[in-house]
């Protein structure tokens, strides 16, 4: 563990609750924007500084903040980072602040309420991230329902927004259940290190759970549990039709963040698998399978879609379990290579999603039919746009090429199957997204005002600039982002794959 003698991720979670509070207090509508602007470029920068701060050679968690919060249940204020967590704050609050820019003019109804809310989803997940002690990560994951069911079912895009709104509630309560049951069951179960007794204390904390010798029944309990909260999430089926959904009746910044910020797979990267090293290593093959059916069958519906929300929707969740068998994989290539997944898609998911709702903006609609030569009109767009997609396809000289390039060879080397159904992933991706960009751009113009539809302004330019050159800075030099993780992945590897080994040769414990 390394202090921090400041308290910067505090102030990292405590600056845009404040900003939150002062933009809903604000009575001008455009005082109220520049004060929601200024305080998420402040945290942009914030954030930043903790990534300077981070030193990627060591592979403890850093920056830690630890505070008394509830002693009679040994329950902490216990913050940290580490080379696994470190880059998902400052990609936050990226895509929160192109979020904001990109609701400048398009929030009539409610602004300032609007920002506030963005805000303090930003406020909430930066605290998912960094939480370190479980019931702080859980309050944190259950905080985030509230101002996502307000955004979507206030200023939805679809007439069923009310709906999309309360499903994603109930499946996000769904699976918060089996995440606490979990956590319970970590903190009160016995353990090898009590000699199979009932502890005396409570511990929520992460850091020392990661140490604990579990039953083999607790662990394969406890592992189970996660995984099916976090499955609902991220999402993997039959948990997905929640994204579709809400994608196409929710607002596209928000829907932006949902398919960028990656929290469900996070999860089981943070939690799932680190605490229960022996059932995740046992589960591997199961984990597998479930990546590549998610893969392929999203892939494949993806490829009948005529929307292009819905079509981002499931390429959002296929792209999900190309992680996941990266996860399963158990190697260094594809550790590696989920860590970029998960980063690609707040970068390529997000800004797709955003430029999805540009257009949604000016015609009114993203469906197919209702689109075609927008390279033409809209020249501009179409560059960023296929650019994006391009990444996602995992194009040499782009951030999705190291990724899926990482992925594939670790999928190979974990078992040709897993191999093989990356690959085909891989191809049907490049199928559905092309098939319909090809309509979609190049085709001939079928609503007729897409004829006279405006290009990308000056502020949607400068909005797309900052992720575009991410992507390719990212492809070009993967090394920046691998650095920063190396160390603290080599040692979530050593938990899962050493400690099982250690097990089998141990005497087992006697329960009482």
């Amino acid at each position: 563990m390394n202090p921090s003698p400041f308290p910067l991720l505090s102030l990292i979670i405590a600056l845009p609750l404040a900003g939150a509070i002062l933009v809903a207090a604000c009575q001008q509508v455009r005082l109220a924007k520049l004060i929601a602007l200024v305080v998420a470029l402040s945290e942009l920068l914030l954030t930043l500084t903790a990534v300077f701060r981070f030193d990627p050679t060591n592979a403890e968690f850093q920056l830690v903040e630890r505070y008394s919060w509830i002693p009679a249940l040994n329950i902490d204020f216990y913050l940290g980072a580490d080379g696994i967590s470190i880059l998902f704050l400052p990609m936050t609050a990226m895509l929160v602040l192109l979020t904001l820019i990109a609701s400048w003019n398009s929030i009539h109804h409610l602004p300032r309420c609007h920002f506030a809310l963005l805000l303090a989803l930003e406020s909430i997940t930066m605290g998912v991230f960094s939480a370190l002690d479980l019931i702080l990560f859980f309050l944190f994951w259950e905080l985030t329902l509230p101002p996502i069911f307000f955004l979507i079912s206030l200023w939805g895009l679809g007439p069923r927004r009310r709906n999309a709104a309360m499903k994603y509630v109930i499946y996000m309560l769904a699976g918060g259940l089996p995440l606490l049951f979990a956590i319970v069951w970590l903190a009160t179960h016995p353990t090898a290190d009590t000699g199979g007794a009932i502890p005396d204390s409570l511990s929520f904390s992460l850091p020392e759970l990661q140490t604990m010798s579990l039953p083999e029944q607790t662990e394969r309990v406890v592992f189970l549990l996660l995984l099916t909260g976090f499955a609902i999430k991220a999402p993997l089926p039959p948990f997905h039709t929640w994204l579709p959904t809400v994608s196409m009746e929710a607002p596209s910044q928000l829907s932006a963040l949902l398919i960028g910020l990656k929290l469900g797979v996070f999860g089981i990267l943070r939690l799932a698998m680190p605490l229960a090293p022996s059932a995740a290593v046992e589960y591997s093959w199961a984990l597998g399978i479930a990546g590549a059916i998610t893969l392929i069958y999203c892939a494949l519906i993806a490829l009948q879609q005529t929307n292009l929300r819905r079509l981002l929707a499931y390429a959002s969740i296929s792209h999900v379990g190309l992680v996941i068998i990266g996860l399963a994989s158990l190697n260094p290539q594809s550790l590696h290579g989920a860590i970029l997944g998960l980063i690609n898609a707040t970068l390529i998911s997000g800004s797709l999603m955003l430029i999805a709702g540009f257009i949604h903006h000016r015609l009114g609609s993203t469906e197919l039919i209702h689109l075609g030569g927008l390279a033409k009109t809209a020249p501009r767009l179409a560059c960023f746009y296929f650019l994006f997609i391009f990444a996602s396809i995992g194009l040499p000289g782009t951030s999705g090429f190291p990724a899926e390039f990482l992925l594939i060879t670790g999928a190979l080397l974990a078992h040709p199957s897993l191999g093989i159904a990356a690959l085909t992933g891989a191809v049907l991706t490049a199928a559905y997204l092309l098939t319909f960009s090809r309509r979609a751009f190049w085709g001939p113009l079928r609503l007729k005002g897409s004829s006279q539809m405006p290009d990308l302004r000056v502020r949607e330019i400068a909005l797309l600039t900052l992720p575009a050159l991410l992507t390719i800075s990212f492809g070009l030099l993967p090394n920046y982002l691998l650095d920063f993780n190396r160390k603290t992945s080599e040692r979530w590897l050593s938990r899962l794959v050493e400690q099982p080994e250690a097990e089998k040769a141990a005497p087992a414990v006697t329960r009482p």
